[in-house]
């Protein structure tokens, strides 16, 4: 009954600390992921943050604020209060903008889930904040239906471009459908030969404007699926609108159309007309910020210019141009320029009323390179324009213009949709060299691994061949990677001198269109160091989970043999299925991305050699996830599964019917387990511990794990070569010669016979383990053991 008890009390302690562990991993993928989803702290600016208020930025010496909030530290509210009219409820509303209702409409509806009714907040004359009627939508029609109803030349036109304006009030909601089918509409309404009113087309202008709040994957699959006519058919639509307008503007937050009625009929039109962008507290665009000059004598840009065209006519007969800005480039969605930033890439259109044959109007143009400073620095651009037929960006007859009052210039000749495409490249934090710490406790590893691999093979032939083929497999794993840590972790790009930035170093007889915004200067020997790394610690954990499993056959199963080919069957697991799991790794990565020449930096990261931390939003496909971070937590699972049940089973346990266990001290138990743990890789789970967020606790797991996983192969170097008969045996003879020949050499003193001999009787005293522990003791023969083990087995039936 007593042994039943302690059975089960050793079962219950097994599963408790089984599922604590696994508790551990599980918090600890987790902290991972979400840590991952924060994403990467931004670099500190050289002013305080606390002088930009409410969620404002500092750039260029100024405050940009948010939409909700204008001024100098963005303290001044630019927004309507949660209001409630006619039963629908409205949240907080940026000035300009159309806010939805929280009421939606019904499940059984065709516009389920959409919004009811939309209400603007604008400014009044006297620049006060104020609230506009609410416009009720119909919940029985949907983006689809108004698609069908537009094509019928009696529809109603007015009805139609308010319903798509509630539609798309929401543009988190809005799908590829969804923008295909609500530009399409549009393209419709600006359709002159619709003839469809000023209101509805003014209305149309907030409906394009909302669709570029859209995210980008939505017009990246618009794109995909050829549906790019009805973004081409807007954009025409939309210069031909420009030359509509009078003298009057339509500004929304991220579109812009002015245009410029220069004389009557029989006048001359003028030479220059010069079209100007101011910039604002917030990157939304407002009716203040763009500016028409007629006969100017060229560009004049200044601290608040972000963009100015300047159109040159020729000839003199031309009455009306038209301009468009749009925020960003969502609508021109480009095969050749990828975009992989989030700094908005402003589009200016302008358009003469000549005929297409018979333009003869050209442009130069200046744009103020926006983006973060602190990370980025410019690296090259291009000057484009979009070319409707191939539905791309071109460069034919545009060209760079040099500058030095750090604008970007260009100059095309012909009208039409222009950008600039700019390239970066980011300016990497480079970590320091690994400290004392780490350099000490690797050179320690690196030498005890060097050593007991030394030892291991010289004295071979008095051990079981399977016991030292896999200690020295783990050790030559974990001295190469220990090897690769110290001398290649640190990319060599570090060491190169970064530029500052500068416009003027800029290529500017160069104007190819660059393939992305940013760039990375390519280290393959990096890559190589990565995969290398990569290969050699899943080598390191799989050679430890190969150890458990041998110590669980030869202890836990010891009346059964181990099975044939063992040593074979393990080389190839512990080396090959790592190589594996690399290979599949940089393979699939390079076939999705081969064509790119940054694809690298896909699998590593460029700080150091390692592998790349995913993006927020590619956790699921991050090769440090699945390639790594997953096999890893399996492996140490697993090996803490095990390690419980040796301890419990064999280590700690006490067996009356043997008078050996009784007789081993606690000393050497402690000894033992931590010699498993060490060859297990127990202590790498205190990586999990380094993922709290309290900065005191996470230092002290970080030099904790530091100190027991950089010295892991001198722990290894301790507990199985040290601690051997033969190692001290020998070491004994060593330190005897070495007294001898002191002896020698200097006069007889008492003191050092008694320094050796108690070097020699320490040496002599270190525990070593016996009966069922003495399988630790690398130098007995595993033969033994299981005589040993077979005779006590009978001996107690």
């Amino acid at each position: 009954m007593a042994s039943c008890r302690a059975w089960n009390l050793r079962v219950l302690v097994t599963v408790v600390c089984g599922l604590l562990t696994g508790i551990i991993l599980g918090l600890g993928i987790w902290r991972i992921v979400v840590r991952i989803q924060r994403g990467k702290s931004t670099s500190s600016s050289s002013t305080p943050t606390e002088f930009c208020r409410n969620g404002g930025t500092w750039e260029d010496g100024r405050c940009i604020c948010t939409e909700e909030w204008k001024g100098l530290r963005c303290t001044i509210a630019n927004f309507c209060e949660n209001s409630t009219y006619m039963g629908f409820t409205f949240a907080t509303i940026p000035v300009g903008r159309y806010g939805p209702s929280l009421q939606t409409c019904g499940k059984d509806t065709p516009n389920a889930g959409n919004p009811m009714a939309i209400r603007l907040c604008s400014l009044s004359l006297y620049g006060e904040i104020e609230l506009q009627n609410v416009t009720i939508g119909n919940c029985n029609e949907n983006l689809e239906t108004l698609e069908k109803q537009v094509n019928d030349v009696t529809a109603p036109l007015n009805n139609i471009s308010s319903e798509v304006q509630i539609l798309t009030s929401d543009a988190n909601k809005l799908t590829a459908e969804n923008i295909t089918s609500a530009t399409r509409v549009v393209g419709q309404i600006f359709n002159t030969s619709r003839n469809a009113s000023p209101e509805a087309k003014k209305v149309a202008v907030v409906t394009v404007s909302q669709l570029l709040d859209a995210s980008e994957d939505a017009f990246q699959r618009v794109a995909a699926t050829a549906n790019d006519d009805a973004l081409t058919m807007l954009i025409e639509q939309m210069e031909t609108y420009s030359l509509s307008l009078g003298n009057q503007s339509v500004v929304e937050p991220n579109i812009a159309i002015q245009s410029a009625n220069f004389s009557s009929e029989n006048a001359v039109g003028p030479s220059n007309v010069r079209f100007s962008v101011q910039k604002g507290a917030s990157s939304s665009l407002v009716s203040s910020s763009t500016f028409i000059h007629t006969n100017v004598d060229g560009l004049n840009p200044d601290g608040q210019t972000e963009l100015q065209v300047l159109l040159n006519m020729t000839k003199n007969y031309t009455k009306t141009c038209g301009f468009v800005v749009y925020q960003n480039d969502k609508l021109f969605q480009s095969k050749t320029f990828t975009a992989k930033s989030d700094f908005s890439q402003k589009i200016i259109s302008s358009k003469t009323d000549e005929n297409e044959q018979d333009q003869s109007a050209s442009v130069d143009m200046v744009f103020s390179p926006k983006y973060n400073q602190t990370e980025f620095q410019l690296y090259s651009y291009a000057c484009v324009y979009w070319n409707l037929s191939t539905k791309d960006w071109d460069t034919y007859g545009c060209q760079k213009d040099k500058s030095t009052d750090g604008f970007l210039r260009c100059r095309c000749n012909h009208t039409t949709n222009f950008a600039v495409l700019m390239t970066f490249k980011k300016d990497y934090e480079y970590p320091q060299s690994l400290d004392i710490l780490s350099n000490v406790g690797c050179a320690l590893s690196i030498t005890g691994l060097a050593l007991t691999i030394i030892f291991q093979i010289v004295t071979r032939k008095v051990r079981k061949t399977s016991v030292t083929w896999v200690l020295v497999n783990l050790c030559i794993s974990m001295l190469i990677f220990n090897l690769l840590f110290v001398f290649g972790i640190e990319n060599s790009n570090k060491n190169l001198k970064a530029s500052d930035g500068d416009i003027n170093n800029i290529d500017f007889d160069n104007n190819d269109i660059p393939r992305t915004d940013t760039i990375n200067i390519p280290n393959p020997m990096c890559t190589a160091i990565a995969a290398l790394l990569h290969y050699f610690l899943l080598v390191t954990f799989t050679w430890n989970a190969l150890s458990a499993a041998q110590l669980y056959f030869l202890l836990i199963r010891t009346m059964k043999p181990l099975p044939r080919h063992f040593i074979l069957f393990i080389s190839l697991i512990g080396w090959g299925v790592p190589a594996i799991v690399v290979a599949i790794t940089v393979g699939v990565i390079y076939s999705q991305n081969g064509k790119n020449p940054q694809w690298e930096l896909d699998y590593r990261q460029e700080k150091i050699c390692w592998l790349a931390i995913p993006e927020p939003n590619d956790v699921i496909k991050s090769p440090l996830l699945w390639s790594f971070i997953i096999p890893i937590t399996i492996i140490l699972i697993s090996n803490v599964v095990i390690f419980i049940i040796i301890s419990i089973k064999v280590l700690w346990k006490n067996n009356q019917n043997l008078t050996s266990t009784k007789k081993v001290s606690s000393m050497k138990k402690i000894v033992s387990t931590l010699s498993v743990a060490v060859v297990f890789g127990i202590t790498w789970i205190l990586a999990y511990l380094m993922l709290v967020n309290d900065d005191s606790i996470r230092i002290v797991f970080s030099y904790v794990f530091c100190l027991f996983n950089t010295t892991q192969g001198l722990q290894i170097f301790i507990l199985y070569t040290v601690r051997t008969k033969i190692f001290q045996s020998e070491a004994s003879k060593v330190l005897m010669s070495l007294s001898s020949i002191g002896r020698r050499k200097s006069l007889p003193s008492v003191t050092r016979p008694r320094l050796r001999i108690k070097m020699y009787n320490f040496l002599r005293s270190l525990p070593t383990l016996h009966e069922r522990f003495r399988l630790l003791e690398t130098s007995l023969s595993s033969e033994e053991i299981t005589l040993s083990e077979s005779d006590k087995a009978k001996e107690s039936i």
